[in-house]
This record gives structure tokens, sequence and C-alpha cells, in this order.
């Protein structure tokens, strides 16, 4: 395990004394060395600890994105930076935590949450991480910005769309290869095709498909299917193609890109079971892309019939 950066403990170690935000992360489909270690980014993080947080980032080949608003930081110089800029203007009582780890030290899914504090609205967020000798080199943040509950704040906080880093440093790194890719890619051709049987199919018989821009859960595999069948000319992820893959044979998931269209990017989270079926299904997107009338006609696919 790589040591910080003053050789005093492992980056990654055990908090002996727990953690400074709410201890609820599912690690499941993480690997004990990944639980270990965003437990110590985040709670360095909570702590407003800027050399500590930054100890988690490779030194020659960071980059960090937040997909919603477009920022971006290509260097690990450019992302120190942007910690000290941050870091000292938040109160007390901000927190940013994670709930839920896929993956393992190569690569992992993270779903985490920055309380209000931090950038004056809460984000939930899947964040898509790609690590190499114990550090990450690349981080790359998808939310909703209508979860954010400034929508106006939201839209300022974007950049110009021709300033905006469409490639997302992708090219940077590796997708990860064997069950993991083959659902990923099975799963994005079925919902291209628009194949409730063939989507179905890849989902275990109770498994869940949870979507936080809809704010909607379906519950088994027949149901899944009769939403896919009404949903998938509407939902931004059925038209894409894949970005990124991330994650284990356990779990991990991916980034898509559908540039051209009224909501261009977002990603998916996979958890798998022993047969390689997928247990939960979870999308984000930008939800703020649509209108209120849009996004509300794509929610009302939720409603069996």
């Amino acid at each position: 395990m790589p040591l910080s950066p003053d050789n005093e403990q492992p980056v990654g170690a055990a908090v002996p004394d727990g953690v400074p935000y709410p201890d609820i992360v599912d690690v499941s489909h993480a690997t004990a060395e990944a639980a270990a270690f965003f437990r110590s980014y985040f709670t360095a993080k909570t702590n407003k600890d800027v050399k500590a947080t930054h100890a988690h980032f490779h030194p020659d080949k960071t980059v960090y994105f937040d997909a919603t608003v477009g920022w971006g930081w290509t260097t690990n110089a450019d992302l120190r930076t942007a910690w000290e800029q941050y870091m000292p203007t938040w109160p007390p009582e901000a927190k940013s935590y994670p709930t839920k780890i896929l993956g393992d030290m190569t690569s992992a899914i993270v779903f985490m949450t920055d309380t209000p504090e931090l950038f004056g609205g809460e984000i939930r967020a899947i964040a898509v991480t790609d690590l190499d000798d114990g550090k990450i080199v690349r981080w790359v943040d998808y939310w909703d910005g209508r979860g954010f509950g400034n929508s106006g704040l939201v839209h300022s906080m974007r950049v110009a769309d021709d300033t905006y880093p469409h490639e997302l440093g992708a090219s940077t790194v590796t997708d990860r290869s064997g069950t993991i890719a083959e659902v990923a890619q099975d799963l994005t051709s079925a919902l291209a095709a628009g194949d409730a049987n063939r989507v179905a199919a890849l989902f275990a018989h109770d498994a869940q498909l949870e979507d936080m821009a809809l704010r909607a859960q379906i519950r088994g595999r027949a149901a899944i299917a009769r939403y896919v069948r009404r949903a998938s000319r509407d939902l931004p992820y059925a038209r894409a193609s894949i970005r990124h893959i991330v994650g284990t044979d356990d779990g991990g998931g991916y980034e898509w890109s559908a540039e051209g269209r009224a909501v261009p990017r977002g990603a998916a989270a996979l958890e798998l079971g022993p047969d390689g079926k997928i247990v939960k299904f979870t999308a984000v997107w930008d939800g703020s892309l649509l209108d209120d009338i849009t996004i509300t006609a794509v929610t009302t696919h939720a409603v069996d019939r």
C-alpha cells in the first residue's frame, strides 16, 4: 500500500476513530483495499485536509472532471490548486462521503454525496474512477442538476458549450475487460436496439433498475422488460455508446455518450451476481438539461400499465 507524502501512514489505511461522515457505505461489491482507500480519501476530504486529500492522486498523470458542469483539471498541480481554493471555504458541517463502492484498486464506481455546504446545493453523484499504483489517475463525477436544489446556480456554474471538455480524459485510461465489459456492451447494444427481451435477459429475476434523474425505481425482471418497451425511445442512455468501462466481475459500470442529443452524456453502475446477471442497474444523467414538460413526460413511463 503506498505511503502518504510524509511517509507517516499508508494512503487508504483504516481510520482508528471512525470517519467524520455518515458511515453508511455499501462495499459488498468492492475489494477490501478499495474500500479502505476511498474511506481514507473521503475522510481527508471531509476533514478539509488539502495535503491528505491530494495524496490520493497520482503525481504524474492526474485528470479530474465534473461532467455535469464541465469543470476540469488536467494536471496534478491544477487539482491541488482547486483543493486549496475551495476547501478553506467549507464550513465545519460540510461533508463529502461515499454510499456505495463497486470495484477494486484498478478502477471503481463510487456513489458519493456532497452536502449543500460545499458548493451551494446537494450533489449525489456517481464517480467513475481509475487508479494506477495505488493512486487515482482519472476521476469523473456525473450528477443530476435537478437534484442540486438550485437550478439557477447549476446553470451559472456550467461552462460554455464551446469550452466543454467533451473527451473527459477517457483517452488517458484503458477499459476493463471480462464480465463487466461484456455485460455493459450487451446491455448497451440491447437498449440501442430497443429489444426489451434482450435487455431483461441480462437481469436477475429480482433485479432493480434505478434512474437517479427520473427518481424512478423498477423492481423485477418482468417489470424491467415492460419499462424498457415503454421508455427506451426516450431514455438518454438507451441511444448511447460506451465511453469507458470500469470495475470488476462483481460490479462496476460505464460512462455513456450521446453527443448531439439533449442529454449528451451520463454514467451507469452495474452490480452483478455470481452468474454475471445484473442485480442492480443505476443510471445517472443531468435532468436539468430537459425542460419540465419533457422530463415529466419521460418520468410517466415508470407508471406500469
